[in-house]
């Protein structure tokens, strides 16, 4: 809406809260908009130059351009800070890495995943491009990641590969993801566009092609009975943002083998609903993918754990998750501002509501 002389009164709604996700700027005039609105931003993610995901990897060291670059994503986060009323972040470690001024803000809020349509199945089938079929009992190992980079722990994965073929004759892998970028950059060398493209460079030679399977970007569907199947699930990541593939595949009973960072540790208790390793301790990822798809009824129990632990704090039909805390908020925040608002506005506003 442009207008020099926009009056809130005059909108044909008044909402007593606005919740949203701030990162690009979306929310800055929001409340010149709608002054009497209360503002509850989603806190996903602020930068920090050590400690957390910068820096973290040694392949990659840090830049002074990076460090600006920081510094200039941040000082929109620091206006969103002073800008919300309240926020939620969706795991302890997110919220920590917010300025220390404003976590008192911040709500830890769990993130919901739909374990109604996610739950181990014996009787799930994977159908490959090749026309070959997985089933559950098979030693298939799966890793995904929305794009296939080093933030989600990519090419330690692609170096833990050969070994773990090299010793298992019979499993087959299947790599979920794009070739786009979803964090940090594209390979600094000119030579390959993709991170895939690089790492086959330096490891497909000691692949069985057969027996890999770069699958893009599954259905839903396939997506599922692809988890179903899994007999060892690898999750990498950084110390950044927690992916909801990790949950999804704790909640169709996989064996996890998940990186010995934050916030992976939040959910993954070692030995009890999965197994962690060093993000760049290529034999670790190995063995313990290995004894995973060799010895898949020795861990029977902690798959069970895994599902029944997701299912527990990461259902929907759980008030731990995102949308039931921010609902829960919306309504803690919306009755104050709406008793605090003059007869008139409120009448307004519940209609507006209510329609």
């Amino acid at each position: 809406m442009r207008s020099e002389t926009f009056d809130a009164s005059e909108a044909p709604f008044a909402p007593d809260v606005i919740l949203a996700h701030p990162g690009w700027g979306e929310t800055l005039y929001a409340k010149d908009v709608f002054p009497e609105a209360r503002l509850v931003h989603f806190a996903e993610w602020f930068y920090n130059s050590q400690g957390a995901d910068i820096g973290f990897d040694p392949e990659f060291p840090v830049t002074f351009d990076d460090q600006a670059r920081i510094r200039s994503w941040n000082a929109l986060h620091l206006l969103n800070l002073e800008n919300c009323d309240a926020a939620i972040s969706p795991t302890q470690w997110q919220k920590a890495q917010h300025p220390l001024a404003y976590q008192d803000k911040i709500t830890v809020a769990r993130e919901g995943i739909d374990t109604e349509n996610l739950y181990p199945d014996s009787t799930a089938r994977f159908k490959l491009p090749t026309g070959q079929v997985l089933k559950g009992g098979n030693p298939v190992v799966t890793y995904v990641a929305r794009n296939l980079e080093p933030y989600r722990g990519f090419h330690s994965f692609m170096r833990a590969l050969p070994a773990i073929q090299a010793e298992h004759k019979q499993c087959h892998t299947v790599i979920v993801g794009g070739d786009e970028v979803s964090y940090g950059s594209r390979p600094k060398c000119g030579k390959f566009k993709t991170w895939r493209e690089k790492m086959l460079a330096e490891v497909g030679s000691r692949l069985d092609p057969a027996r890999t399977h770069f699958v893009g970007k599954l259905s839903y569907v396939d997506y599922k009975r692809l988890l179903q199947v899994s007999a060892a699930h690898v999750y990498l990541t950084y110390p950044f943002m927690l992916s909801w593939s990790m949950l999804e595949a704790m909640a169709s009973g996989c064996m996890v083998i998940g990186s010995d960072t934050a916030p992976v540790r939040e959910v993954l208790c070692g030995e009890q609903n999965g197994r962690l390793v060093g993000f760049t301790d290529i034999n670790e990822i190995a063995e313990k993918t290995l004894l995973a798809i060799t010895e898949p009824l020795r861990f029977a129990s902690i798959r069970g754990n895994a599902a029944a632990a997701v299912q527990a704090k990461f259902s929907r039909n759980q008030g731990l998750h995102c949308f039931e805390s921010a609902l829960q908020l919306h309504d803690s925040v919306a009755v104050v501002a709406h008793l605090a608002r003059p007869a008139s506005h409120r009448d307004r506003s519940l209609a507006g509501a209510r329609a």
